[in-house]
């Protein structure tokens, strides 16, 4: 071997070897072992020992109404928030594209300012937003002579949830209007002054033009944003709800966390988390194969 391709492939190897070794040690090994715990009994303080169990924590998962609560609420997110999230996006993309705002980088930059705030802080914001109250929420309804749709948000049951994605579309819309922005600001204009020729007005143009053109960006927010959602979810619910009142807004890495950290029920928590991982693999490849649908058509 020549000097030259041993020096390439010594360069080769400590590229690749660092960030391999820390892919194994840190989700790997972590993923096989949550795998075969998910098989036992396990628990926090190891009382008693570990044993097989089989799919014992499989079965109890889905007998356990606890768990079919946090799943349906996580589900819920998945549709509303991204949903929600990226038809904002759009249309908020739209008006800064075509309306020729002279402060478009201004309401760019505000846009875009929540997707980077540390979401802790902005769980604890929005807790006080939704306070009963001293809301800024409730006030509003006051001040608009509305007061008897006050509530306690966060407190009820039936508005819980709702709140919590309501603050997952407000920290994310802005992040996901900069990259459908980016993908429309791209588009060839000459699109638009020929469809303005041949007597299209603007939803027409919307229709017809940027959407085709900005397509395969909307696929790929839309992956992000259920991920995101998933993931995101969870600091949310605790901090803002703690999953409450009775389970209205737990999600499933929350529960997961419970039954873990709180309960100490760690084959049934990694129980849970394999049926998550598998649950976000078929939502991944659901999606790919819509949008390969899509590009064939």
């Amino acid at each position: 071997m020549s000097r030259k391709n041993f020096q390439r492939n010594i360069f080769i190897s400590f590229s690749i070897i660092p960030p391999l070794l820390i892919t194994v040690v840190f989700l790997a090994i972590p993923a096989v072992r949550a795998f075969c715990l998910s098989f036992t009994d396990a628990n926090m303080i190891g009382i008693g020992g570990t044993s097989f169990t089989g799919l014992e924590n499989y079965r109890y998962m889905f007998s356990d109404q606890v768990f079919m609560k946090a799943f349906r609420n996580t589900v819920i997110l998945l549709i509303v928030v991204p949903l929600i999230t990226i038809t904002v996006s759009l249309i908020l993309s739209e008006i800064l594209h075509r309306g020729n705002l002279r402060e478009a980088g201004f309401y760019r930059v505000v846009f875009f300012f929540p997707s980077i705030i540390s979401l802790t802080v902005v769980a604890i914001v929005w807790s006080f937003i939704f306070h009963p109250t001293m809301g800024l929420v409730n006030s509003m309804l006051d001040f608009l002579h509305l007061s008897q749709m006050k509530r306690s948000w966060l407190g009820t049951a039936e508005t819980a949830l709702g709140s919590i994605a309501f603050t997952l579309v407000w920290q994310a819309a802005g992040y996901y209007l900069v990259m459908i922005l980016a993908a429309m600001t791209s588009i060839n204009n000459d699109y638009y002054e020929a469809a303005t020729i041949d007597g299209a007005g603007w939803f027409r143009q919307f229709v017809y033009i940027t959407l085709p053109e900005v397509k395969n960006i909307i696929i790929i927010t839309i992956i992000l944003s259920m991920s995101g959602t998933l993931n995101l979810s969870f600091t949310l619910s605790t901090i803002m709800t703690n999953g409450g009142p009775n389970n209205a807004s737990l999600v499933l890495l929350k529960y997961i966390y419970n039954q873990g950290m709180t309960n100490g029920n760690f084959g049934y928590s990694m129980a849970i988390t394999v049926f998550t991982l598998l649950f976000s693999i078929i939502l991944s490849i659901a999606v790919q194969k819509l949008q390969r649908k899509e590009e064939a058509v």
